[in-house]
């Protein structure tokens, strides 16, 4: 039978987090090729969060925490708790108790395809946290689920140790195998937007830095500027 609680998964690097503190969600998933990118439905419960670090996967039952707790108390510092929750959103997974908890074993943000609870309470806290809903009804403590196994959420294949970064356009996740790779992507396209956004600037256009200007000629379109 399969254990189902992993005690010993990978883990990333320190400073392969450290290195991608600085980077936006929608950069880190162009980076990557467009893959990685949850779905709109999982979203963060305030703005002006930003989050980045390990994956710690948890499987639960409908309506029912356990695991969320079991997973706390496996925490490292550096994780993110990544949560899938059997497709039922309408319950309070989530709150101000697992918020503390989470905070002192030095869980930097949760993602949840379920609902939390206590939003008010959580974000003065300053924890982030993306989820599908907010919703108060309670949960039970009742029923085994997985601890680091791999997981889907927000239409994200996720892995224990995979990369999770959030922030107001929402979450991506990156394959732990990749995190180089992307990073290093992640950082020449910076660059090179920090690059167009000057020559915006001074005045040149986008049609014509993206080369979008012939593609409107294509299509039997001249615009003339003014």
């Amino acid at each position: 039978m399969t254990e189902r609680i992993v005690r010993h998964a990978s883990r990333l690097a320190p400073e392969i987090i450290a290195a991608y503190a600085g980077q936006e969600a929608s950069t880190v998933y162009e980076a990557a090729g467009g893959v990685g990118g949850m779905d709109h439905t999982v979203r963060p419960i305030a703005w002006g969060q930003h989050m980045v670090g390990n994956a710690l996967t948890v499987r639960c039952h409908p309506a029912d925490n356990l695991m969320l707790h079991a997973a706390i108390a496996m925490a490292q510092p550096g994780d993110v708790i990544v949560a899938e929750v059997g497709g039922l959103v309408d319950a309070g997974y989530w709150g101000e108790i697992t918020t503390v908890a989470a905070m002192a074993r030095g869980v930097v943000g949760l993602v949840i395809d379920g609902g939390v609870r206590d939003r008010a309470a959580i974000v003065s806290y300053g924890f982030p946290i993306w989820s599908r809903a907010l919703c108060m009804r309670a949960t039970v403590k009742k029923t085994l689920g997985a601890i680091n196994h791999p997981i889907v959420v927000g239409g994200v294949s996720v892995h224990p140790g995979d990369l999770v970064l959030g922030d107001d356009d929402g979450v991506v996740v990156v394959a732990r195998e990749r995190v180089n790779e992307v990073l290093k992507a992640s950082q020449a396209r910076t660059d090179k937007e920090a690059a167009v956004m000057e020559r915006l600037r001074q005045g040149e256009l986008t049609l014509d830095l993206l080369g979008f200007r012939q593609t409107l000629t294509d299509l039997g379109i001249t615009i003339d500027a003014d």
